[in-house]
């Protein structure tokens, strides 16, 4: 039986100054998966060509081990991008039976209790809604069909601590099921680092690492010290230099702290382990 809601392997895509090349990564049923990376690194494209929005170049995409081309996956899949795309003219009642017609497994009665459960008023146009409510309600509408796999494009961008909360603890709800499996692509870092099981880190259309979050967070960590100490490339990662110091960025914190006694050596968060790779000089043993 396969253990993947997801399961990408060489994805490649070209486009006019950007390629996205060989990527692999998998989402476990049961995990949420944060998907981090700058702004341009290739998170949006890797989920058009999951959804199949876009048509890839090469590599193999399967979604609850079937390919992502059938047409019956999309109805497992629920799927919130960055901005609502509900007409501003429509009522979430409108949008209730736009839905119930669109989706087999549209449930009315849970459409309601989230409505409820966020204080979404049922007859408003969504013109009149704040972000933090058009966002909730995008999320409710991919909820409400009974989905196996939640996909999330820069979903909580834009809102408020608050609005954010509720939806990630939306998204532990959901997990409850272990059949189920969140794709999280988000450039707010601590909601990943809050949520996420596994961290899938991408860089300009290459993936630089896929690794248990709670891996990272335990063992990875930032060296400072004076330019006299030097580390030798296999005891780092990458390295950047400040105006009066070096940092290094290693994977096991503790051993390079007994290994460099002058140096100082801090947890990494998941802010620091992206910043170091997109802006760091990697080791020269890479």
């Amino acid at each position: 039986m396969d253990d993947n809601n997801i399961l990408v392997q060489g994805l490649c895509k070209r486009f006019d100054g950007f390629m996205l090349k060989d990527v692999s990564f998998c989402v476990p049923k049961g995990r949420i998966v944060g998907f981090i990376g700058e702004n341009g690194a290739g998170k949006s494209t890797t989920i058009n060509l999951i959804l199949n929005e876009l048509k890839k170049d090469a590599g193999e995409v399967t979604v609850f081990g079937r390919d992502h081309t059938d047409p019956t996956i999309k109805n497992e899949i629920g799927v919130v991008f960055d901005a609502c795309n509900f007409h501003e003219v429509f009522t979430v009642k409108d949008v209730e039976r736009v839905l119930s017609g669109v989706y087999p497994t549209w449930d009315n009665a849970l459409f309601q209790e989230y409505l409820e459960r966020f204080q979404l008023p049922y007859r408003r146009t969504i013109k009149s809604f704040s972000k933090g409510m058009k966002m909730k309600l995008s999320i409710v509408c991919a909820l409400a069909h009974h989905p196996r796999l939640l996909i999330l494009d820069e979903a909580t961008a834009g809102l408020d601590p608050v609005v954010r909360d509720e939806i990630l603890d939306l998204l532990l709800d959901f997990l409850q099921d272990e059949e189920h499996s969140v794709f999280f692509s988000s450039h707010i870092t601590s909601d990943i680092q809050k949520v996420a099981d596994y961290v899938v880190l991408i860089h300009q259309g290459q993936i630089v690492f896929e690794e248990e979050k709670d891996t990272l967070l335990d063992r990875y960590g930032i060296l400072r010290c004076g330019r006299s100490t030097v580390l030798e490339p296999k005891d780092y990662i990458v390295r950047r230099e400040t105006g009066v110091s070096v940092e290094y960025l290693v994977c096991d914190r503790a051993a390079a702290g007994k290994k460099y006694p002058k140096a100082v050596a801090d947890a990494a968060s998941l802010e620091d382990i992206m910043l170091f790779y997109i802006k760091g000089d990697a080791s020269c043993e890479e």
